[in-house]
């Protein structure tokens, strides 16, 4: 299909015509072709008009915390209260096969087969951060095509797994009951970015819930007030992060983490934050690209291609250190693409 033809299924299209056109286009994004690639920005820049107005929400936690069973009872609470919802689930690439196992849409048997859903499951193919390269690109085609809350569901949890916070207006994130103390709380660093807790699985042991819920209460109080200024609770003015027990699996507690997710939202529209973030977002979205492009651009470069085979022998020889070859290779590249002498420019190295 042409990009205008997946922009009139994705705008216009019927319900099976508009899911076909969403999954066509979502894998043209996910396309590294050079020409797919040109196919895919015309695309983007024709859907922008059409999107901005979905709530995005980012789902982290622990490998066996219930992420799925959880997303699965929000969307379905969601679509009861009118909402539709589109899913974008990021597995993990294998290291050693790079396949993905994709299973997600399998998890979420009811909510996968709803008209009003959209499940969209992608492998993060080495992408660091617990979200796909082009999960941003995909959210704006879920938005176009009306979905009103999309869902990003991250590969698991980590201190470095917290792109999908700078990519989504509040990141939630679900621990267990028997997490740890005040301190293993405040040194996961994905605590301080969380915007609402949510201790999964509180059935299994109401007491360890409830301990945990005060112990990391505890402990975003006291990263508001050293740590991320965002959410200082002497500002009555912003939404302070909190903690809320629920049981995906019973289907209790949904309701009000919605209802915090609703007042994020009220609050944060209130005094500006809400559109202020999204603009931080797109701007920061812009350089990772670059940094993207610059780092494909050397990769493919015929000076780097010419020189890496033999400094690459002599680095795994212990012959020259790493920082001193990725230096000679910057500064083979540099003159090629700015025809200027690149800084701090090597002298040659003795034979």
């Amino acid at each position: 299909m042409t990009p205008q033809a997946l922009l009139e299924g994705i705008v216009r299209g019927g319900a099976a015509v508009q899911r076909r056109a969403m999954a066509k286009a979502i894998t043209l994004l996910e396309s590294t072709r050079a020409d797919h690639r040109a196919q895919a920005d015309a695309l983007l820049t024709a859907l922008l008009p059409h999107t901005g107005r979905a709530l995005r929400l980012g789902i982290s936690g622990v490998p066996g915390v219930g992420k799925s069973t959880f997303i699965e009872a929000l969307g379905l609470y969601l679509i009861g209260q009118g909402h539709r919802v589109a899913v974008l689930a990021v597995d993990p690439s294998s290291s050693v096969s790079g396949g993905s196992i994709l299973g997600d849409k399998t998890r979420m048997e009811h909510l996968s087969v709803h008209e009003r859903a959209y499940i969209r499951p992608s492998p993060s193919s080495g992408t660091l951060g617990g979200v796909a390269e082009k999960t941003r690109e995909a959210m704006l085609v879920c938005e176009a095509a009306g979905y009103d809350v999309v869902i990003v569901e991250t590969v698991g949890v980590g201190q470095s797994e917290t792109a999908v916070a700078n990519m989504t207006d509040m990141f939630c994130l679900l621990q267990l009951p028997n997490a740890g103390d005040e301190l293993q709380a405040i040194k996961k660093g994905v605590m301080e970015l969380a915007d609402l807790v949510v201790i999964n699985k509180a059935d299994i042991d109401p007491h360890a819930a409830t301990r945990a819920q005060a112990q990391i209460q505890s402990s975003l109080r006291l990263l508001g007030q050293h740590g991320n200024p965002e959410h200082a609770h002497h500002d009555e003015a912003l939404w302070h992060p909190t903690v809320v027990q629920i049981s995906a699996l019973n289907n209790r507690g949904v309701d009000g983490f919605w209802a915090q997710v609703s007042e994020f939202r009220r609050l944060q529209g209130a005094n500006g934050r809400f559109d202020a973030k999204r603009q931080r977002q797109a701007q920061a979205w812009m350089w990772e690209r670059i940094d993207a492009g610059l780092r494909d651009a050397f990769r493919q470069h015929p000076s780097i291609l010419a020189r890496l085979p033999a400094l690459s022998a002599d680095v795994l020889a212990g012959r020259v250190v790493a920082s001193t070859a990725a230096r000679e290779l910057l500064n083979a590249f540099l003159p090629a693409v700015t025809h200027l002498r690149p800084p701090e420019a090597l002298e040659a190295r003795p034979c």
